[in-house]
């Protein structure tokens, strides 16, 4: 019988699941919006991605948010440790990790071992966060998987000097007001996103970009790049990576006290 190790990381607006295999290989993921119920948006994933697969689940780990709501779990881990677990497994390189969640911006620097050796964290205000994306979208109008399109249109941009959600989207209102096109404003409110994840530390010679805003060749990795001096690369699946290093991290724990049992 194969056995599986199932990672399941409970953030702010995403839920989000991986399965992996004995060769560490992601064999299913699924990602629903969080709710107000952990445990069910966590069961919600964790029953989509076991559906096909043959086979016992060794161990769950949850991460995240809402990682000590899940009561089906076997263990726990904080986000840092699994985004760090799984960005190194991807990439196996010293890295700065910039993770774009709904309601924070996190900063995680690894070692060339994958070990951390710093981490900082937006202020509490949600500017430059997934969340401050998503009212900007809301109220110019516009869907947020819309606004990657109409940024790559634009030859120039805005400039936002506000570092409150609320004053900015009134910037922006005025622009509009102005007639300023579109693709102008849309590509300054991810220039402005980009520079705030720049202000908050001093980063690596590399860059691993996560969470639902990271895409390969998006404006906003681009731009990250340009603010910070680095080259960025973003996972395959950059919106599960700490699912993943959760589900690794299941793994290795399991593995650990299985050969601690056979000792004894």
């Amino acid at each position: 019988m194969n056995g599986y190790f199932v990672g399941v990381d409970i953030g702010a607006s995403y839920t989000k699941c991986v399965a992996i295999d004995e060769q560490e290989g992601t064999l299913r993921f699924a990602v629903t919006q969080t709710g107000f119920d952990f445990e069910e948006s966590a069961r919600k994933v964790f029953d989509e991605v076991s559906k096909g697969l043959n086979g016992k689940v060794m161990q769950v780990c949850s991460t995240g948010y809402g990682r000590k709501n899940v009561e089906f779990a076997n263990l726990n881990k904080t986000e840092i440790a699994c985004q760090s677990i799984g960005c190194f497994k991807e990439f196996g390189t010293e890295a700065s990790i910039v993770d774009i969640g709904g309601q924070d911006v996190k900063i995680i620097r690894i070692d060339e071992k994958g070990k951390r050796v710093n981490f900082k964290m937006n202020r509490k205000c949600a500017a430059g966060t997934g969340a401050f994306i998503e009212e900007i979208a809301f109220k110019i109008k516009i869907p947020v998987e819309k606004l990657e399109e109409i940024a790559q249109s634009a030859s120039d941009e805005i400039t936002l000097g506000s570092f409150c959600t609320v004053f900015t989207a009134t910037e922006i209102l005025a622009h509009i007001r102005g007639q300023t096109p579109l693709p102008k404003i849309v590509r300054g409110i991810f220039r402005s996103v980009a520079k705030r994840i720049s202000e908050i530390d001093y980063f690596s010679e590399r860059i691993v970009f996560t969470g639902g805003l990271a895409k390969k060749g998006s404006v906003l990795s681009k731009m990250i790049a340009e603010e910070t001096g680095s080259e960025v690369f973003v996972p395959k699946h950059p919106q599960i990576t700490c699912a993943y290093g959760a589900a690794l991290y299941a793994k290795e724990t399991f593995r650990a006290s299985s050969t601690l049992s056979a000792k004894d």
